[in-house]
């Protein structure tokens, strides 16, 4: 019999969450950073690399898997899980995002979303029982409902209008999830409401009734900026059960989830470490550091002496020499640092939350970064 999805508390710290999502596939220990894998892979890395480095689950990304190589196709070759060769949990979006920030046209009506490819032109559409469908082709532990992602700044009456497709969406995701998901797969709802409280806590009670086995808050690090990102995060997640996970989507910098930890996040996925190891960005236990700036040509120190990742042990020179040489292998070293990085915080933060001591965490890894200045180069 397949294990059902569940989700325990395990200790707090403030508004703090440590705890631990059950699924068929492998415990999920929150707070948890999920390594996306847009297109069937964390980009410049080995899947084997993705999971030493702590990560119990990534993200992989539905538009793009539905374009290419398409979901009918992965499904009829058993699978995403074997596709890519990662065995831990999977979640995926909807692909809602994506259709509003990459595609050339769009219609956005009731029924859902037509868009044309960016890959060859072909048009699309998208529903929310398409969304549903094509992620249980594709095999996710973790789905979800399709949703708008209401763009910033939007008026009071733009983001109701917005959110209450958003929520007729997340019924019909739901009704169709309930149609087609094998035993133990999970769909979480998406609160909207951009950043006006009384809409974030209006989208919350509808998920609530609907009934979903997490709950994401969507529709932000759009330009809003931190303290507004922060405090919508609170306002949600002060009206969201504490019996489900809650996952905040699309961010962020080491700051960032520390920050939403502290008001009761416990998932996260975001680019920015892979995306930031192919621009030659590196994240560490002493900062933020631009491998192309010309004070680590002659630099012998290992990239980050604290971390635990294989990655981190070359020296900063050869770094600096693959990046400038355009070597991949900068690229695939750096990335993996930081894939590494993000869980090593993950892991020190849950440390933290059930020591009781996650405030102090927080402020010293904030004071490392505010200290560290290399983002440009010299």
């Amino acid at each position: 019999m397949t294990a059902p999805f569940s989700f325990t508390l395990k200790a707090r710290d403030g508004n703090a969450r440590a705890g631990a999502v059950a699924t068929p596939r492998g415990v999920i220990r929150t707070p948890a950073f999920m390594p996306v894998g847009t297109g069937a892979t964390v980009k410049a890395m080995f899947p084997e690399d993705v999971a030493a480095s702590g990560a119990d689950i990534i993200l992989a990304n539905t538009y793009h898997l539905m374009l290419r190589p398409g979901a009918e196709r992965i499904a009829k070759l058993g699978g995403l899980h074997q596709f890519m060769h990662w065995q831990k949990p999977i979640l995926t979006d909807s692909g809602g995002y994506q259709v509003m920030s990459l595609a050339k046209l769009r219609r956005i009506d009731e029924q859902g979303v037509t868009f044309q490819s960016h890959i060859d032109g072909a048009t699309v559409e998208l529903t929310p029982e398409r969304a549903i469908e094509v992620q249980c082709l594709l095999g996710a532990d973790i789905q979800m409902v399709l949703d708008e992602c209401t763009p910033f700044p939007a008026t009071h009456a733009e983001a109701r209008s917005s959110m209450e497709l958003s929520m007729r969406w997340a019924e019909r995701s739901k009704q169709a999830f309930q149609r087609m998901a094998a035993p133990g797969q999970a769909l979480f709802g998406i609160v909207q409401g951009s950043v006006y409280p009384d809409l974030r806590e209006q989208s919350a009670g509808v998920l609530q009734d609907i009934g979903f086995d997490g709950y994401a808050v969507g529709g932000l690090a759009v330009g809003e900026g931190q303290a507004a990102m922060l405090d919508t995060v609170a306002v949600a997640t002060s009206v969201l059960p504490e019996d489900r996970p809650r996952y905040l989507m699309g961010v962020g910098t080491p700051e960032d989830l520390l920050e939403a930890i502290a008001r009761g996040i416990d998932m996260f996925d975001c680019v920015m470490p892979t995306r930031s190891g192919r621009h030659n960005q590196a994240f560490t236990w002493g900062g933020r550091l631009n491998l192309r700036n010309a004070k680590y040509a002659e630099d012998p120190n290992p990239l980050d002496a604290e971390s635990s990742c294989p990655a981190a042990r070359y020296s900063r020179a050869y770094l600096h020499h693959l990046v400038k040489s355009g070597e991949v292998l900068g690229a695939m070293l750096l990335s993996w640092a930081n894939v590494q990085f993000y869980q090593e915080l993950m892991a020190r933060a849950r440390e933290a939350i059930d020591r009781r001591a996650f405030a102090a965490y927080a402020e010293d890894v904030a004071r490392r970064y505010s200290a560290s200045n290399d983002g440009e180069e010299e």
